[in-house]
């Protein structure tokens, strides 16, 4: 009995000693840290024979007063569906967009860099994690040259982020932004923004690397530009691919909230130059993807910023794409 007691008594210490064991791995594997960090921020879509890849360069909060030619119970109405409070700010986010051609590599806008503070400057980090260098970029379109999207042409040392790019913008847009009596025009508290604008193209006009040209061309092969003004004198928007399904349009800053833009399209914001031509090229735009069921992808809508725009009442409904995996079929 002894003997049998000990075994008994043994087998139950064992026993104990082996789910004391189990619960302290247990309990020190549910105090794991949590990771506090999002995925890379890049989502790739293949689009016919093209490669979009739409990067996050990061967000900024935007003041719900920049938003103009609505009234303040309307705005609300139009956040509140979306379920935005109401507060000051509203998150909107800053996106470029890499086309691989199948020959070349071509960047649409470049972000922030070290031009705004520390919610952006990341598409470098994000270039690097979808798969590519600055250095493979062989073309940069720029929409228009406000620093978030043109300021992303630098590195933090002042050297070219892309070194063996083309730059190429409209040559309204490069005139409005590089004369120096047009600059001397503007409000003091706008002239540094010229500045930038200037500095972010440097060294790739030192370089002979910097070119212009006139709305409506097609700046590179399957790369048509489309004259879009009124955010800025030369802002342009362009179509990617060939006509049919798999066809691109990228708007560029004809959109800044799609909260209310889409609904309204007559809402403008603080800083479009010409408010008016501004609504009016973003009408345009919204009934050419509408009617001909373009993808369509925004600098300043949810990242990836990519989707279709159709139709609604009033106005228009943004149709974001869905995530999935990467089709070569599509």
């Amino acid at each position: 009995m002894t003997q049998t007691f000990k075994r008994v008594a043994g087998a139950t210490a064992l026993a104990l000693a082996v789910a004391t064991s189990l619960i302290a791995s247990t309990s020190a594997q549910a105090v794991v840290p949590q990771q506090k960090q999002q995925v890379p921020g890049y989502y790739r879509l293949k689009l016919g024979d093209l490669e979009l890849t739409a990067l996050y360069d990061g967000y900024i909060d935007l003041d719900q007063k920049i938003l103009k030619g609505i009234k303040a119970g309307d705005l609300q109405s139009l956040l509140a569906r979306m379920f935005i409070q109401d507060s000051k700010a509203v998150q909107t986010s800053v996106n470029a967009f890499l086309v691989h051609t199948g020959t070349q590599l071509v960047l649409i806008d470049t972000g922030t860099a070290q031009c705004f503070g520390p919610t952006l400057g990341t598409i470098p980090g994000n270039l690097r994690a979808a798969g590519y260098e600055g250095a493979q970029v062989d073309a940069v379109l720029l929409t228009h040259m406000h620093p978030d999207h043109a300021c992303g042409l630098l590195q933090a040392d002042g050297k070219p982020a892309f070194p063996n790019a083309t730059v190429y913008v409209a040559a309204p847009e490069a005139d409005f932004w590089t004369r120096d009596a047009i600059k001397a025009q503007a409000p003091a508290d706008q002239q540094p923004m010229f500045d930038l604008a200037r500095n972010a193209v440097a060294p790739y006009r030192a370089a002979g690397r910097f070119k212009t040209f006139t709305p409506g061309d097609t700046v590179l092969p399957g790369l048509v530009s489309l004259s879009t003004p009124g955010h800025t004198p030369g802002h342009s928007s362009y179509l990617v691919g060939e006509p049919g399904p798999s066809q691109l349009l990228v708007l560029g800053d004809l959109i800044h909230s799609h909260a209310t833009q889409f609904a309204r399209p007559e809402i403008s914001v603080e800083f479009d130059v010409d408010a008016k031509a501004a609504i009016a090229s973003r009408r345009l735009a919204f009934d050419r993807a509408a009617q001909q069921q373009l993808w369509t992808a925004g600098a300043h809508l949810p990242f990836p910023g990519i989707g279709h725009i159709r139709a609604d009442k009033p106005g228009y409904a943004w149709v974001p794409v869905e995530f999935g995996p990467y089709r070569a079929d599509r």
